[in-house]
């Protein structure tokens, strides 16, 4: 498409609201301390505290999952797949983080003093294994990163004519410097405003489509351009080739592709952990819930309003390519969702979905930024550099690393541009890459007999298999091995369950022969850092290296492990639980996996495979039920995640502007004098 904005809107959009937005977020640390007495010593930058409550978790967990592929693949498959695709899409996504809440609430029992997922990779398991999960977290985090710039990036191009290369610096410039000054609490308070402006945004494109728009106006108005689209494009795989049918075998094929992919980036990307950790222990199962049902509005909402608009329109004079169809190149980097806005609302479109998708990469990229921070700290410097680092020196380190790897994320996304990868290639290639590690890092904390050989092998063995499935089914299915013919639904299919699939059963196989029985004391004594002292992190010098702590010492977890490799002052004990607290834990523990599991099965096979199975088309009634259902839903998640924090935190709201006030009042009252 043409840019319909000005260059120079872009870069003022990129740069200009991205160093505002920067020093509002800075100025909000800065009054966090001065007001509230929030210190920010190393325990506050790398997990807030662990005391944020449960909107703001929930408003942090949407955010950190709204990517730009959220925004604009969930389109894009809407655009091939008719109304399937958004469904798909936002089910397939959603399930992981609602899932989560269970590892969430395990960790807080099993580690409530952890400040990464590795750092329980290396107490249980030892160094090798701690390898291996780093090389799988950092891998997930660098894919996250470049996916997240390099859709990003497109559409800032596209909209403004800006130079893609410099929006893939320029993007996460904002995003550094308030990471670099307020930590993981300032990510919280800026996923919170983002989350407030997305949300908006979404009920603004779809109020606008199905209520006000010239050009649409109402669900029975889309629906019969939809009607009109089926014959002149009937959609492939579709029952009768219709865009109002959820019997789409690609829809379908996608969405299992969807599910597999995204386990990886849930569960292997220490971000997700990372707001477990600073959640308040009766606030995780909560927020990860509410988290995960309010970020499936988005996707689901949006879709169903700019990527079904898209294919509505498209054939109209407003649509910016007609007469033509977008072409695949653009449906792959992201494209229908901007083209989408133009049509519906011209120019103020187009600003529209250039702030929305700002929003979305700037809001997860500082999710990404403080994860990796925090494992290249912990899990690099501190635990094979200097074990004893003080928390001083831990923030002077994760400082370094958060401007670093801002950096690294822009080459990243450069270098992916230049080889011809797009955005809808990644996002479904990374389950192969990343997935195999998803059942042994479960394992890890739901199941005492993984032994540490398992954990080891079943991510490399599990990789092996997905990249060979991948490769051979491509070979297969298209005759050759190209950029195309791998990223064919089939290959990616492929690929994706066998990396999900066999890292689990590889783990069970070698588990089975030779069990662990791990009690979870080693991970448990694991304490927090000072700024004086260095932490007591269990060493994993003391340990085999294929064996954990417990093994070593020769009762296979039955004895506490050693918490402190050298002679140092102790470290503040941190998170501890009684008798009680533990069991009030176990049952939230208990509720995690009976609710995920429920809204789980109702949201993979109860909804959509009746429908599915039965080729049901939409009627004219039933489609405006589901537009209304979508929006419905839109509106109960803002509330959630915009309302819901504020009125949790009214009360440290208030000291906020009783200390402002008091401190204009005594200004005042020494001016007079």
């Amino acid at each position: 498409m043409s840019a319909i904005l000005s260059e120079g809107l872009g870069y003022g959009i990129v740069l200009g609201f991205g160093l505002v937005f920067a020093a509002i977020m800075t100025l909000i640390t800065m009054i966090q301390k001065r007001f509230l007495g929030e210190k920010i010593d190393s325990e506050e930058y790398m997990a807030a505290g662990r005391s944020v409550k449960t909107g703001l978790v929930a408003s942090a967990v949407v955010s950190s999952w709204t990517w730009a592929a959220t925004l604009l693949q969930s389109s894009s498959v809407a655009y091939k797949y008719g109304i399937s695709g958004p469904f798909w899409y936002a089910s397939g996504a959603s399930v992981q983080v609602l899932l989560f809440s269970v590892l969430a609430i395990e960790l807080k029992r099993k580690c409530p003093n952890a400040h990464t997922f590795l750092e329980i990779i290396s107490i249980r398991y030892g160094r090798k294994a701690h390898y291996v999960f780093l090389f799988f977290g950092l891998l997930t985090n660098i894919i996250v990163s470049a996916m997240l710039l390099l859709g990003g990036s497109a559409v800032v191009t596209a909209l403004t004519g800006m130079n893609t290369y410099a929006a893939c610096f320029l993007l996460p410039l904002g995003v550094i410097i308030y990471t670099l000054f307020g930590g993981l609490k300032a990510t919280f308070i800026a996923d919170y405003t983002h989350t407030v402006v997305i949300m908006f945004i979404v009920l603004l494109f779809s109020f606008t489509a199905y209520t006000t728009s010239d050009l649409i106006g109402s669900p029975g108005a889309m629906f019969e351009l939809l009607q009109q689209a089926s014959i002149r494009h009937p959609v492939s795989g579709n029952h009768e080739g219709s865009y109002l049918t959820m019997a789409s075998s690609q829809g379908l094929m996608f969405g299992i592709i969807n599910l597999c992919s995204n386990f990886g980036t849930v569960f292997i990307d220490n971000a997700y952990w990372q707001r477990a950790i600073a959640a308040s222990p009766h606030s995780t199962v909560k927020a990860y819930l509410i988290g995960g049902l309010s970020w499936f509005a988005i996707p689901f909402t949006l879709a169903t309003t700019l990527g079904i608009s898209a294919v509505a329109l498209e054939n109209h004079p407003n649509f910016p390519t007609f007469p033509n169809r977008l072409t695949t190149a653009d449906v792959g980097a992201g494209l229908v969702a901007p083209n989408a806005a133009v049509a519906l609302l011209g120019q103020g479109g187009a600003v529209a979905v250039l702030l929305l998708v700002f929003m979305a990469v700037t809001s997860a990229a500082s999710a990404e930024l403080i994860a990796v921070s925090s494992i290249v700290t912990f899990d690099v410097y501190k635990a094979y550099i200097k074990p004893n680092a003080t928390g001083k020196q831990i923030i002077t380190v994760s400082h370094a690393i958060v401007a670093a790897f801002g950096i690294i994320m822009g080459v990243l996304a450069v270098i992916l541009k230049e080889a011809g990868i797009d955005l809808g290639y990644l996002y479904s290639l990374m389950g192969v890459l990343i997935s195999s590690a998803v059942l042994p890092v479960t394992f890890s904390l739901m199941w005492k007999k993984q032994s540490a050989a398992a954990a080891i092998v079943a991510p490399l063995g599990g990789l092996v298999v997905s990249i060979t499935a991948w490769l051979v089914c491509a070979k297969l299915y298209s005759g050759e091995i190209t950029l195309a013919t791998t990223g064919t639904d089939q290959a990616m299919l492929a690929g994706n369950l066998g990396a999900l699939i066999s890292g689990g059963v590889i783990s069970v196989i070698i588990s089975l022969i030779k069990p662990d029985n791990y009690t979870f004391e080693g991970t448990r004594a694991l304490q927090q850092v000072t700024d004086d002292a260095p932490s007591g992190m269990p060493s994993t010098d003391s340990s085999s290296d294929d064996g954990s702590l417990d093994e070593k010492k020769g009762a296979k977890g039955g004895e506490k492990a050693e918490v402190s490799s050298v002679d140092v002052p102790p470290p503040k004990e941190g998170w501890t639980f009684d008798a009680e607290e533990d069991a009030k834990l176990a049952k939230a523990s208990r509720f995690a996996r009976w609710s995920s599991g429920v809204l789980t099965v109702i949201l993979i096979l109860l909804w959509p495979l009746p429908m599915f199975f039965s080729n049901y088309v939409f009627s004219k009634g039933f489609y405006t039920g589901w537009v209304i259902l979508s929006i419905v839903w839109a509106i109960c998640s803002t509330i959630a995640v915009t309302i819901y924090p504020i009125w949790e935190s009214r009360g440290a709201i208030a000291e906020v502007f009783k200390g402002i006030w008091g401190m204009v009042t005594r200004k005042s009252s020494t001016a007079a004098v």
